[in-house]
């Protein structure tokens, strides 16, 4: 494996004059040449990026060490047949995941092997969400469907004449039917937005008389919990550019958190601002701020709130009615009217969450 400083000395000359060392240096992806020695013999600044600056006369064993990419590397030395392997790095706090592409070269020494590194973490993270997605919408559909199962089984057997069993299972089955049927609603409004993400609306919208509307819409839910839903609102119609049912959903999923979330007896704060300058934006825009007085939520919860099925409290959620989708549907929305979401929480001192909206 060692050549001894003499021959590392002769190799490097070697390599200061090798024909492909001006080509891999253009290339704007990772790549390597290993030598007939085995030694890389040239390596571009994305590859040093990846691998580590010191890279030039090392054997190529102690530069990649990742046993798939060592394998390959070795084979098509002594066979001279072109493979791909998988090299798994790190970068900037992220994990990143490189398809290799390997091939023989032949050099004026003899056989050398050229390396070149395509990332496919974007593919791999889709890949990775697209399983979790599934994994969790099978979840959620599991637990109502055993249930409804279990109940009519016991009022075909057991309870088939129990008038007050009979009542109280139908009574669960109603509520996890409905909570099945609202999941279908939220994954279809999901897809929907998600599909149309990319063009965003310009239909003008009115929002004062659309939040008072979805006020009035909630309010008898907002009464039977003693929940005053309190607005505060600008004189004069407030006109963006947007989709009136998609901006619809955004007031009911954000004013039903709030009226879920926030606690019976306790108010919920419904501001829209007048249209102002947003640093966010870097353009004029308004805020929309849904404010409630619950027990708040913890800092670490903050980012992950937006994520597909993300709940802080599973039990609470599913108690009353939550399907982990809303907070999603909701980032996605504003995402398409090229707005802005924040969140900001603290325990014990409720969550408010604001939507800013450009105006035009």
């Amino acid at each position: 494996m060692g050549l001894g400083r003499a021959a590392d000395a002769r190799y490097a000359m070697h390599m200061t004059s090798s024909p492909l060392d001006s080509l891999v240096s253009a290339l704007p992806i990772p790549v390597l040449l290993v030598g007939p020695a085995e030694r890389i013999e040239a390596a571009n600044e994305p590859a040093r990026r990846l691998l580590g600056a010191a890279q030039l006369g090392r054997h190529y064993i102690t530069a990649l060490r990742q046993p798939g990419v060592l394998d390959a590397v070795e084979a098509t030395l002594r066979d001279g047949r072109s493979r791909q392997s998988r090299y798994l790095g790190r970068e900037g706090g992220r994990d990143t995941t490189w398809t290799v592409s390997v091939g023989a070269v032949d050099l004026e020494r003899g056989r050398g092997v050229l390396l070149s590194f395509e990332d496919v973490t974007a593919v791999e993270e889709a890949g990775a969400m697209r399983r979790d997605f599934v994994a969790n919408v099978s979840h959620e559909l599991r637990t109502p469907i055993t249930a409804l199962q279990g109940f009519i089984e016991t009022l075909r057997g057991a309870a088939r004449d129990d008038a007050k069993a009979r009542e109280r299972f139908l009574s669960i089955m109603d509520r996890e039917v409905v909570r099945m049927a609202q999941l279908v609603s939220d994954l279809l409004s999901l897809s929907r937005v998600e599909q149309n993400e990319r063009r965003r609306p310009t239909d003008p919208v009115e929002l004062c008389g659309l939040v008072e509307q979805v006020v009035a819409l909630l309010q008898p839910t907002a009464e039977r919990d003693g929940v005053a839903l309190r607005v505060s609102r600008p004189e004069g119609p407030i006109v963006v550019p947007g989709d009136e049912e998609q901006i619809r959903q955004v007031l009911s999923n954000l004013i039903g958190n709030a009226i879920k979330y926030g606690g019976a007896q306790r108010p919920v704060d419904i501001t829209l601002a007048a249209p102002a300058q947003e640093a966010m934006l870097r353009a004029e825009g308004v805020r929309l701020c849904v404010a409630d007085h619950g027990d708040g939520i913890e800092l670490h919860h903050i980012p992950r709130l937006t994520e597909r099925f993300y709940r802080i409290d599973s039990h609470r959620s599913r108690a009353v009615g939550g399907t982990g989708l809303g907070l999603a549907i909701v980032k996605h929305i504003v995402n398409r009217h090229r707005g802005r979401l924040r969140i900001e929480s603290a325990p014990g001192q409720g969550s408010r969450f604001t939507v800013i909206l450009p105006t035009r």
